[in-house]
């Protein structure tokens, strides 16, 4: 097949999916081996599908295709097409297809010149190495001692920042010491959906999330007004609540009564009869109590009479 005919055909499956799907992850796929990159697109079929291929090929499909159609939403993307990317589009749920990809993300050992993904830290403790490989570790500048016939780490080691080549010295330590620190699979750099384009984390927020910060918004715009004198309807609970406490409190210091005031005046008036009707209450809590530690009693000596206690204790032997 001519050059021309892939590029051609290419565009043509690239504007079916742009037509057919609403939703779309804009991967990073460094590092992605071909058995990996296939037991992924496996694992998200039938409702997803994966299509690679160079940015400019993109690129220029995605403007032909808004130009064609109208639908100018997909050119929120195009900015986004730097890298090794490609567009994972789907009709499942995005929460789904994120937990998907993470069951596919493998470790790696460190390679030599590769860009650290992450901090890398050694853990102290024994190595399993023997103490002839000590000014391995003295070049590196790893503090260690002799412990049983093998090197011991003395502190956490620091051994590669994020962002920085991994050293010959730093990738052989890691291989010596079997630890596998970078992991590896399709990672997620934006997330498009009905035309909205957003950061993955955005997919992380809950409705219990959502549903806290509405509450201390609540809360603050309500001190807010309230500091202000400005009645609002998140305010009018507290200022209703605030006025009753008023009104009672005249109530309570004048002749002037009303049927809620009446028993707060009872109260004040005659505590002790409060007492009073309040007492038989924790009687009858406290023998109910005493009669519930008695059943137990009595049904542990039943069992120790139908043969439970056989072995007794240790003196009886």
């Amino acid at each position: 097949m001519a050059k021309r005919d892939k590029k051609e055909q290419y565009h043509t499956r690239l504007c079916e999916f742009l037509d057919e799907y609403d939703k779309c992850f804009i991967v990073h796929a460094d590092n992605v081996g071909s058995k990996q990159f296939m037991d992924i697109r496996k694992g998200l079929r039938p409702n997803s599908v994966i299509l690679m291929g160079k940015n400019t090929m993109m690129k220029r499909s995605i403007r032909l295709y808004c130009e064609r159609s109208g639908n100018k939403a997909w050119e929120a993307v195009l900015e986004h097409l730097q890298g090794n990317v490609g567009l994972l589009f789907t009709k499942s749920d995005l929460n789904e297809i994120k937990a998907e990809l993470k069951k596919f993300v493998v470790g790696a050992p460190a390679r030599v010149g590769a860009i650290a993904p992450c901090d890398v830290f050694v853990p102290p403790g024994g190595t399993g190495m023997d103490p002839s490989q000590t000014s391995f570790f003295q070049a590196l500048g790893i503090a260690t001692k002799i412990n049983r016939g093998t090197i011991e780490i003395l502190n956490q080691v620091h051994l590669v920042q994020e962002g920085t080549k991994v050293g010959g010295s730093e990738a052989t330590l890691l291989a010596k010491l079997g630890i596998k620190p970078f992991e590896y699979g399709l990672k997620i750099m934006q997330v498009y959906e009905n035309g909205s384009l957003y950061a993955p984390e955005v997919l992380d927020i809950t409705d219990d999330m959502l549903l806290s910060k509405v509450e201390i918004a609540i809360r603050n715009v309500a001190s807010l007004c309230l500091g202000a004198n400005y009645p609002t309807i998140v305010s009018l609970p507290h200022s209703i609540i605030n006025a009753y406490k008023n009104v009672l409190a005249i109530a309570v210091e004048t002749d002037y009564t009303f049927p809620l005031a009446e028993k707060v005046k009872a109260y004040l008036a005659v505590p002790s009869a409060f007492a009073a009707a309040a007492a038989p209450l924790a009687e009858d809590s406290k023998e109910e109590t005493q009669e519930s530690a008695k059943e137990e009693e009595e049904e542990e000596e039943s069992d120790e009479e139908m043969g439970m206690g056989l072995f007794g204790d240790d003196d009886d032997f």
